[in-house]
């Protein structure tokens, strides 16, 4: 029995179920706040009633956990299997507000739903790109996620607009702080598994301490329902209009370059091999968990960058973990009240938090580049200029503002003009590479 335990791969060990639900409530917490974003905006962006804003949200949280069972757990020959919780991406909101505004809802969905299948479809010919991603580059995207996802984590300590009185408040720099210290003396001085929790204890004291200061506000908790069912097509029989197809369909070939990127940075950290095969299975899970967010009333889905940094953080790397963390977000989607006291969780704790799990992704992919021989060859340029590029953007938000929309899909997200440079630097100094001949 010894010897079989020895030859179970890490992700696919099975915890305690008191370790399951623990890590995995880490893993929702830790990406809670920008599930629910890509809603709100939408939402407040249409104009839509506060019925319709409570509705997207359900259904949202609850798509995100059908996706990430998807990716986990597998349905058939779909799924990567591998520790990869599924979020909206961002890169759909602005064609969404677009296609909303100019056709609707129904609209939106019809162009998701034709999204996701074309996603599905094209998943096993876009993953013999696999071969495109040798060291140089992997080590590359990794480090660009990481520095990308950290300004998050600095807008959510100061606030999103300077102009507010309480922008980067001492309050707000005090509580990301103290957060920031307990999961660093949680991670040091912790043994086993509590020191795994070391994130989830910093969230968890971080709000006991905000409480004390009374920044923490439960209004929206009494105001919930208790209940919520999610009702596929709420908003109608979806419409096809094609050019909203298009611009959706911009949107997913943007998302597989970057799940191709999140699932090499996971494969690096859990110490699994990303073949052609396991890429298919990934995107392909990306394109249905799309579809069923088209009916349920939800948005596209892809790799949520932010818990890669959790795995590296606290070395637990059991795809069953992640997949617990579907089952909680569904749960999340039908009790409205359990969503809305995550939800008060408040965004400088998650900034102190953030800045230790983004900041593992960059040390992981600095140690992936600590292995690539930089002598006689152009892999330093490679390296040089992606993460430049990738910089832009993170240093001039508006450094791109008189490009197309269409454009600013690619060129506003560095991690997705850095790897796509990472990969075309790479063909132009060392060549295609050898093509993965494993099924």
């Amino acid at each position: 029995m010894s010897e079989i335990q020895k030859q179970v791969h890490p992700i696919d060990e099975m915890l305690p179920l008191s370790k399951l639900v623990s890590y995995g409530l880490q893993h929702v917490l830790a990406m809670y706040a920008g599930a629910v974003a890509v809603p709100i905006i939408l939402a407040n962006a249409l104009g839509l009633s506060s019925q319709d804003l409570i509705r997207l949200i359900n259904a949202d949280l609850f798509a995100c956990g059908i996706a990430t069972l998807i990716q986990t757990l597998g349905v058939g020959p779909v799924g990567a299997r591998i520790p990869m919780i599924q979020g909206v991406t961002f890169a759909s909101v602005a064609p969404m507000i677009i296609i909303g505004s100019e056709h609707g809802m129904t609209a939106v969905y019809g162009a998701i739903i034709v999204a996701g299948l074309f996603t599905f479809l094209i998943a096993p010919y876009f993953s013999r790109l696999i071969r495109l991603f040798p060291p140089v580059v992997t080590g590359t995207i990794v480090t660009i996620i990481g520095i990308s996802l950290m300004p998050v984590a600095v807008t959510w300590i100061a606030g999103v607009s300077p102009s507010d009185p309480n922008y980067a408040s001492p309050t707000r720099m005090w509580l990301a702080g103290l957060t920031l210290v307990i999961v660093v003396l949680v991670n040091r001085f912790a043994k086993g598994f509590l020191g795994n929790l070391s994130v989830l204890m910093g969230l968890l004291g971080g709000t006991l301490i905000a409480y004390c200061l009374g920044e923490v506000h439960f209004a929206e908790v009494s105001q919930s329902e208790w209940v919520a069912l999610v009702t596929p097509l709420a908003f109608g029989m979806p419409s096809f209009d094609v050019s909203s197809i298009i611009a959706m369909l911009v949107v997913m070939t943007v998302c597989m370059v970057e799940t191709t990127g999140d699932a090499i940075a996971i494969g690096e950290i859990v110490d699994k091999k990303v073949d052609k095969k396991t890429l298919s299975s990934c995107l392909q899970a990306d394109g249905l968990s799309t579809c069923i967010g088209g009916i349920l009333n939800s948005f596209p889905y892809t790799a949520f960058a932010q818990n890669i940094g959790l795995i590296a953080v606290t070395n637990v790397k059991s795809r069953f973990v992640v997949a617990t963390s579907g089952i909680i977000l569904m749960v999340l989607g039908l009790f409205p009240k359990l969503a809305a006291v995550v939800a008060s969780i408040p965004s400088p704790v998650l900034g102190g938090a953030g800045i230790a799990m983004f900041g593992m992704i960059i040390a992981s992919g600095i140690r992936s580049l600590g292995k690539v021989e930089y002598d006689n060859n152009h892999n330093l340029m490679i390296v040089a200029l992606s993460i430049g590029v990738a910089m832009i953007p993170i240093a001039v938000p508006q450094f791109y503002h008189n490009f197309s929309a269409a454009a600013k899909i690619i060129f506003k997200s560095g991690i997705t003009f850095g790897s796509i440079l990472a990969v075309v630097l790479n063909v132009v100094f060392n060549g295609l590479g050898q093509e993965d001949t494993k099924e």
